[in-house]
């Protein structure tokens, strides 16, 4: 295993199990080195600190997976950390009323690049990099032998992949799609900069459509052209803590992609919802779980339209409004156009909403930290002269558990607030 030696002014983080290493923390790094490579990190004084492998010769130079001088990096090594995983989730989530959660949350369960979410017998996987992608086969295997799912279908379609400059070696063959990235059934997407998006089946077959349960209520997840890898398991705990502010409320769910909240609202004596997304898929399948889950949708409007353009013209008439919109700062060199973003969506939901109303507000932005997220709402809260207070607040749940120093893996933000 290759050697690397941390600088001792640059130790801190490595001995904090910070689990991303930079380029200028190393004495120096080997010119040869390619993605996914084991390292050992060591200090000046050859004192070992932790494994990981080689990421890139910028910026995140090496991604930290261990902690074990004489672990080996075998199939052996990926079944420990997805049984470590699995147990934790089996022992607070998974339970006769839910059997849908995050299963390998990449960093922060010691997997750095792997996300894998659990769809009752369905795994949906995505490689965030290439030093993680090189390990495939060996993980595909694990997961196998730990979760013996049904099926397993990749969705490696995201933006880390673009921004991790993933790139496979070319064809010896000219003409002929990179060879490491093909799985049988795969489709691929247009490549962008050079870079891939991968979609296909890996093991057995899998539906375009899995019913999944979620605290007793039950949800159709389109895995495989869905938003992330089809829902938006994140937001678990906070559809639960919307039922106890809907009972006889007129609610406004905005950016309702499938209809989460809406059943949650309607279970919790919602009078009536009104789902607002641009995606007439998105709106057709939240009509769908509302009748899965008994619910009349007469109790409901279904509106496909610019939430933006739709609170610009919006009244007085909700008890609840409800935001849950895509990232708007997806670049920190946007962050200042996406704060006014969330700027708008708030002050005209807030202008909208009558004296003991309650606004539900989140934010999936990493470059927007909770802080921010409050000063902002707080700046809204003075320009509409309306006091605002936190009733509740929550982060990621349980199954995107992150470890305490990696601050860069924080996204989610979500505040119950009062007016």
């Amino acid at each position: 295993m290759i050697q690397l030696k941390i600088k001792q002014k640059r130790i801190g983080p490595v001995v904090g199990h910070h689990p991303w290493v930079f380029s200028q923390a190393f004495v120096s790094i080997p010119e040869g080195l390619r993605p996914g490579k084991p390292v050992k990190l060591v200090s000046e004084n050859d004192g070992f600190l932790a494994t990981g492998y080689f990421s890139s010769y910028s910026q995140i130079t090496v991604r930290i997976w261990g902690y074990d001088e004489n672990e080996v990096v075998d199939e052996q090594f990926f079944v420990r950390r997805i049984e470590n995983a699995y147990r934790l989730r089996k022992r607070y989530v998974e339970s006769a009323e839910t059997n849908a959660y995050r299963l390998i949350n990449g960093e922060s369960d010691f997997l750095p690049g792997l996300i894998v979410d659990k769809y009752t017998d369905y795994l949906v996987v995505q490689f965030h990099t290439r030093g993680i992608e090189i390990w495939k086969d060996l993980i595909l295997g694990a997961l196998i032998k730990v979760i013996k799912p049904v099926g397993i279908y990749e969705r490696s379609d995201t933006a880390f992949r673009r921004r991790e400059n993933l790139i496979c070696e070319h064809s010896e063959h000219e003409g002929e799609a990179p060879r490491a990235l093909l799985v049988e059934g795969a489709t691929q997407a247009p490549v962008i900069e050079g870079l891939e998006s991968i979609h296909g089946v890996l093991l057995g077959s899998v539906p375009d459509f899995i019913t999944i349960k979620e605290n007793g209520f039950q949800f159709l997840v389109d895995v495989k052209h869905g938003q992330k890898t089809g829902f938006f398991l994140d937001q678990r705990d906070k559809r639960k803590a919307i039922m106890k502010y809907v009972k006889d409320a007129s609610v406004l769910n905005c950016f309702s992609y499938t209809g989460g909240f809406s059943v949650y609202a309607l279970a919790g004596g919602a009078k009536h919802v009104t789902n607002i997304d641009t995606s007439e898929k998105a709106l057709d399948l939240a009509k769908e779980n509302i009748k899965l889950n008994g619910f009349d949708v007469d109790r409901c409007t279904f509106i496909c339209q610019d939430v933006k353009m739709y609170l610009k013209h919006l009244d007085e008439g909700f008890d609840v409004i409800i935001l849950d919109p895509p990232a708007f700062i997806k670049d920190r060199r946007k962050k200042n156009e996406g704060i006014a973003g969330y700027k708008s969506i708030n002050e005209m939901s807030l202008r909208a909403l009558p004296q003991s109303g309650i606004l539900v507000t989140c934010s999936c932005s990493a470059h927007l930290k909770l802080e921010d997220f409050r000063f902002l709402l707080s700046e809204v809260g003075g320009k509409i002269k309306k006091p605002l207070r936190f009733l509740e607040t929550f982060t990621h749940g349980i199954d995107h558990l992150q470890l305490v120093p990696f601050t860069e893996g924080e996204y989610l933000k979500c505040f119950f607030i009062s007016i």
